[in-house]
């Protein structure tokens, strides 16, 4: 079970769009359906699609992935690359495949862009910390 933390939340997002893109329906017509409907108190009709709820588990994966950047372990340098890995698979799909061509999938591509960047950012800057702590 340990393996699982070491997987780049962003490889489950990437299998779950491919699953939802490639099971034999329009991708647009499986990312406009609707699940949710709700009427607030203002009268504003709030309404979550699959569109939706992919960006929503895009940012609570990249919430995952920036807090996961955070810890200094052997595994992290191996959890980096395979996160770039990840971006390399979201980006190559998103240029190639057709069904990928979509807003959502931009965004969630910008996400595994973002979760790359800050993960390097945030070992960089704690392992320049440990060197400055070592220095005093």
């Amino acid at each position: 079970m340990k393996i699982f933390r070491h997987i780049p939340f962003f490889l489950y997002v990437l299998i779950v769009y491919n699953a939802l893109a490639f099971s034999g329906t329009e991708i647009e017509t499986v990312l406009n359906v609707r699940f949710f409907e709700k009427t607030l108190i203002s009268g504003a009709i709030l309404s979550i699609g699959m569109k939706d709820a992919l960006v929503i588990v895009g940012v609570i994966s990249l919430y995952i992935e920036i807090l996961k950047s955070t810890r200094t372990s052997a595994f992290s340098v191996i959890d980096h690359a395979l996160s770039l890995l990840v971006f390399v698979a979201f980006l190559a799909e998103f240029i190639t495949v057709k069904n990928a061509g979509t807003s959502v999938f931009l965004i969630l591509t910008l996400m595994s862009l973002l979760d790359v960047i800050a993960g390097f950012t945030v070992t960089l800057s704690s392992a320049r910390r440990d060197v400055s702590v070592i220095r005093e």
